[in-house]
């Protein structure tokens, strides 16, 4: 059994006087998958991405978790503190975990490279573009060291190269032990997850 573990077991959601969402999801999330949360506007993806990040209570069902002890978010919308450079936003949370300055930036350069974001180390985050501003958003929740990384539409402001990009580096994040969940409508994300849970087939129809 693994050291880590989500699982989802009966799972079903709706908000107060709406339809299902989606019902009866059951499903085990493991370190090193990269799983896919698909399925058109309104199936319910990021809903299922609050639940597990407990969130929201699911109207039925319930979430098991096994040694995710910190989980990761990673917003469609990136915030960040407009004048602190790039650099800054992915160095704190390794201080945080009691690294020396150096041995922080050395990794937060390392972290950055592989969203190809070396280039903007020294760049407040009021001047990066939208699609450099989402990557940041990755590299820190990288640098948190989440045993669970939740992540919204990672690639919608990306163009393919630097989509491609992305999802490489996510699958080298979970080879490292964390469990990923992305929502995502795009394709090629898709088709980069090992694993999907393609909300279209639990979703009831019209039932209440």
């Amino acid at each position: 059994m693994s050291a880590k573990a989500v699982r989802g077991i009966g799972l079903a959601h709706r908000f107060t006087g709406t339809h299902y969402l989606f019902e009866n999801l059951d499903f085990e999330l493991l370190p090193g998958q990269i799983v896919g949360l698909c399925g058109p506007s309104g199936s319910g993806k990021s809903t299922l991405l609050s639940i597990l990040a407990t969130w929201v209570v699911p109207s039925l069902g319930r979430v098991e978790t096994i040694g995710v002890e910190r989980t990761g978010w990673v917003f469609q919308n990136p915030y960040g503190v407009p004048r602190r450079t790039a650099i800054d936003h992915v160095t704190l949370p390794l201080l945080a975990q009691g690294r020396s300055r150096r041995d922080a930036e050395d990794r937060a350069h390392r972290v950055l490279a592989g969203f190809r974001l070396e280039h903007a180390a020294d760049q407040p985050f009021r001047e990066l573009s939208g699609g450099e501003a989402q990557r940041l958003m990755l590299a820190r929740a990288v640098c948190s060291g989440p045993d669970l990384l939740l992540v919204d539409e990672p690639t919608a402001q990306l163009d393919t190269r630097t989509a491609a990009t992305v999802n490489e580096t996510l699958g080298a994040v979970a080879q490292d032990g964390t469990i990923v969940v992305i929502a995502t409508h795009d394709p090629h994300t898709r088709a980069a997850c090992t694993h999907v849970i393609d909300l279209a087939l639990a979703h009831p129809g019209s039932r209440l």
